[in-house]
């Protein structure tokens, strides 16, 4: 990565327009075209100071709060998914590795000079990131060797780092996290991602045959690396997500309304703006983001308060806002007609962009069954029983 330019979180606001006017808009198009890994945008993101917005001033970095972040993944994913789902993962990954990392690491992501993402999805488990299965082993007294077959990889070959689980090397529990560098010996990134969306992200899977790393890798204590996940990884990721989707939708619904201004029925003299029958489908798909944008209001103003409620309302906000924006992708695509399909309007690419977050663990289905636990009384892991 790139020096770092020094920011505070409030003057991240003036360095992120620049990034997103200047670097990321212009390459949109390229990188969805050619799935290439976004890495022009990450890097003035790095010089930006935002790979850093998360970590600790003590580290150097901005001491961002997840507002701040929910802020730059929302505008970022309107314009470029690959680019937002990149620095996802990273924010993701941060919110452990700056509480229990080596200080050179968290010292080097402050600085924009380390890129992480996660590694919790396995081949054995699929989506449930809370069964892993892969294996950490004592190799002597100083070192661990790690084996596992992880599934999908955010930012693979690409990172400088894996926030990677495995099961407990001895204690009770289902997880360990770990810190592995990208560059360990074992490692392999099994192929380039060709994916339907967010085509730039670099999502492959990763393997890990016989990977040495010091035990002091270990984030946090061995087997607790679920209760690590619940309490710092998964309320940002989720969270992040609703603002990924609710961003998606926002640069969905603009362009919509761009369509519907611009184009004329000449025959009545009229844009299609000008027609009931649009207006009242593009004022339901507005509500429906205006409703997502509440709802993620309040589950940041809920974390950020402590509230009882906080963990059931992260949890409903990824399911709220990814199917939202499928649904409001959907209408679009119909409120724009024949033009929509069209790659230079923009609406194809953010349309397969916003199916992700259906699919990316949790996915719906499991959101809708955790909430469905939490409002029942009952745990939300069969494991952890």
């Amino acid at each position: 990565m790139s020096a770092f330019t020094e920011v505070s979180p409030t003057h991240v606001s003036a360095a992120f327009e620049t990034v997103l006017n200047e670097t990321v808009r212009p390459f949109a198009d390229e990188v969805d075209r050619t799935g290439r890994f976004p890495l022009a945008g990450v890097r003035a993101l790095a010089d930006a100071g935002l790979l850093g917005l998360l970590s600790s001033p003590e580290h150097g970095g901005s001491g961002g709060d997840l507002r701040d972040a929910a802020v730059v993944v929302e505008r970022l994913a309107g314009v470029c998914g690959s680019t937002a789902m990149v620095l996802l993962m990273h924010y993701a990954a941060v919110t452990v590795v700056d509480r229990h990392g080596p200080q050179d690491v968290r010292r080097a992501i402050a600085e924009g000079r380390h890129l992480s993402t996660l590694a919790l999805s396995e081949k054995g488990s699929r989506s449930h990131f809370w069964a892993s299965s892969g294996t950490a082993a004592p190799e002597d007294t100083d070192t661990v060797r790690l084996d596992a077959e992880k599934s999908w990889v955010t930012s693979a070959g690409e990172a400088d780092s894996y926030v990677w689980s495995s099961r407990p090397l001895r204690a009770g529990g289902v997880m360990s996290l770990w810190l592995v560098p990208a560059g360990s010996a074992g490692l392999l990134v099994r192929g380039d991602y060709d994916g339907f969306g967010l085509r730039g992200n670099a999502s492959s899977p990763v393997t890990a045959k016989g990977v040495s790393v010091p035990r002091a890798a270990l984030l946090g204590a061995d087997g607790e690396g679920l209760d690590t996940a619940l309490s710092l990884v998964l309320p940002c990721f989720l969270v992040l997500s609703a603002a990924f989707s609710l961003g998606v939708t926002e640069a969905l619904l603009e362009l919509a309304s761009r369509q519907l201004r611009s184009t004329r029925l000449e025959h009545l003299d009229q844009t299609l703006a000008e027609q009931p029958v649009p207006r009242q489908q593009y004022a339901r798909l507005r509500l429906r983001a205006d409703a997502v944008r509440s709802f993620l209001d309040d589950t940041l103003t809920a974390l950020a308060t402590g509230r009882a409620d906080a963990q059931v309302r992260v949890l409903q906000a990824k399911a709220l806002a990814a199917e939202t924006a499928a649904e409001v992708a959907d209408g679009v695509m119909r409120l724009c007609g024949g033009a929509a399909f069209r790659r230079e309007l923009g609406v194809e690419r953010r349309f397969r962009d916003s199916l992700a977050a259906r699919v990316m663990a949790p996915t719906t289905e499991a959101l809708y069954d955790f909430c469905g636990r939490a409002g029942l009384g009952l745990p939300l892991f069969e494991e952890t029983r």
